[in-house]
């Protein structure tokens, strides 16, 4: 059987409640929440720069790794208040003068394995049945958006796909895009027959 390799939104949900709980809570509730608004590879969002984020203009720019595209993103209301929060704190941290946007409490950028160490066991805290990793935030940002309509272009976009074969997958899995494709064809049907034909 082979195994789901995204979260699905209330998992997320769940996911985000527990990085609340966390010893960082500021810090992880915000890596959290980026990785998955911003589908950010564990890469990416590793080396993230507090130079990449323009509170003012609710920007964040995003520098893809594999040849994607980099790009800018807006920032939720939300989120711009979970940087805030994680800021005030990072604040005070040893490394502040640094700019990596998300630092361990010894001052040094997250590494990979902290950050799949962090989600892993936010995974279990929020009773998720399939093992979390950082790339399962990148997929459930793909579906999120094509559950919402985004047009499979812009997810490419947003998502810096070189490829669009890779962001086909998140549309070609969303049942509801076919939702009322009969109906449509029935209805132009009973147009060309007439209004007392019935099919």
């Amino acid at each position: 059987m082979i195994q789901r390799k995204h979260l699905t939104q209330p998992e997320v949900k769940r996911l985000l409640a527990s990085a609340k709980e966390s010893k960082n809570p500021e810090r992880d509730y915000c890596l959290v929440y980026m990785s998955f608004v911003h589908g950010f590879r564990v890469s990416e969002i590793r080396l993230l720069r507090l130079s990449d984020v323009d509170l003012q203009a609710k920007s964040l720019f995003i520098r893809r790794l594999k040849n994607g595209l980099s790009t800018n993103h807006p920032l939720l209301d939300n989120e711009i208040q979970a940087i805030r929060s994680w800021l005030t704190v990072r604040n005070s941290m040893p490394g502040a003068e640094d700019d990596w946007l998300f630092l361990s409490r010894r001052g040094k950028p997250l590494t990979r394995q902290r950050i799949y160490q962090l989600i892993c066991q936010f995974g279990v805290m929020a009773g998720i049945s399939v093992p979390s990793h950082p790339h399962m935030l990148r997929h459930a940002c793909g579906f999120a958006l094509a559950d919402r309509g985004i047009d499979t272009r812009l997810i490419q976009d947003y998502l810096g796909h070189k490829n669009i074969r890779h962001t086909v997958l998140y549309t070609a899995s969303n049942a509801e895009r076919f939702e009322g494709v009969w109906r449509g064809k029935i209805k132009a049907k009973k147009s060309q027959i007439g209004p007392n034909c019935q099919m």
